[in-house]
C-alpha cells in the first residue's frame, strides 16, 4: 500500500461496531446478526452484504412516524465488513448492555436488529407541539450508533434536584428513565440559541445522561430527513 495512505487502512476487528475515524462506522456483519441502518448511509462494504429498504417489521413500527420525526431504515444482512456514514457527521458507538436509550430519529445511524425498539411520544411535552414529540426508544443487549454534528458532550444528570436544560435542536439522545418537560424562557431569548427555538428548552431530571451536539441548526435535521 502507498505509505502515506497506510495510516487510513481499517484496524483489525475488535467489536461488533466501532469507529473508523470520527466520521465513519465499521460494523462486523455475521449471518443471523442483522442490522438496521439509515437508508443511504452505506459508503462501502467487504464480503457479501445484502440490503432490504423499509422491511415489513420497520413499516409496522414506523406508522407512528407521521410527524416527520422518523428515519427511513434498511435491513442489512450477510457476512463481511460494512461501513456507514451520514454526511460527515461524527459517529458515536454505544453498547447498551441491557440498558435503553431514547434517540432523535435524525441522529440514529444504525442498531442491531434484535434489539427492542419503537417510536414513542415524549411525555411532558404535549403542549409544545412541533418540538420533537416523538422519539425512537431502543433497549436490550446490543449495539447502537448515533450521529452528532460535531463532537458531542454527554451530561450526567446525577439524579439530583437540579435540572439539565437543552436546546431541542442540539439534543441527540437521553436515558429513557429521565423525566422530561418543556420550558419557555423569554427573558433568556437573547442569550440562548440562535433560531426559532431560542426561547424554548427541554428540561431533564433524574438519574441518567443527556447527549448534546454542538450544533443547533435545525436545517441539518430537515436536510437529512429527505
Amino acid at each position: 500500500m502507498n505509505q502515506p495512505l497506510a495510516g487510513f487502512a481499517p484496524a483489525p476487528v475488535t467489536a461488533r461496531m466501532e469507529n473508523h475515524g470520527n466520521h465513519m462506522l465499521k460494523v462486523a456483519m455475521q449471518t443471523g446478526n442483522d442490522l438496521l441502518a439509515r437508508v443511504g448511509s452505506m459508503v462501502a462494504y467487504e464480503g457479501f452484504v445484502q440490503y432490504e429498504p423499509n422491511p415489513p417489521a420497520v413499516r409496522q413500527i414506523a406508522r407512528d412516524w407521521i410527524t416527520g420525526e422518523g428515519a427511513p431504515l434498511m435491513k442489512c444482512t450477510g457476512d463481511g465488513l460494512l461501513y456507514l456514514a451520514d454526511y460527515g457527521a461524527d459517529v458515536v458507538v454505544i453498547n447498551l448492555g441491557g440498558d435503553g436509550i431514547s434517540v432523535n430519529a435524525t441522529n440514529l445511524l444504525a442498531f442491531d436488529a434484535h434489539l427492542s425498539w419503537g417510536v414513542e411520544r415524549v411525555k411532558g411535552l404535549a403542549k409544545f407541539a412541533g418540538q420533537g414529540l416523538w422519539n425512537t426508544k431502543i433497549s436490550g443487549q446490543g449495539w447502537v450508533a448515533l450521529t452528532s454534528r460535531g463532537t458531542p458532550i454527554v451530561v450526567d444528570c446525577g439524579g439530583g434536584e437540579n435540572e439539565t436544560y437543552v436546546d431541542p435542536d442540539a439534543l441527540v439522545a437521553w436515558s429513557p428513565n429521565l423525566k422530561v418537560k418543556g420550558k419557555r424562557s423569554f427573558k433568556a431569548q437573547s442569550l440562548i440559541g440562535r433560531g426559532s427555538g431560542e426561547a424554548y428548552q427541554m428540561a431533564f431530571s433524574g438519574q441518567g445522561i443527556v447527549v448534546v451536539q454542538p450544533s443547533e441548526d435545525s436545517t441539518d435535521r430537515l436536510r437529512i430527513r429527505g
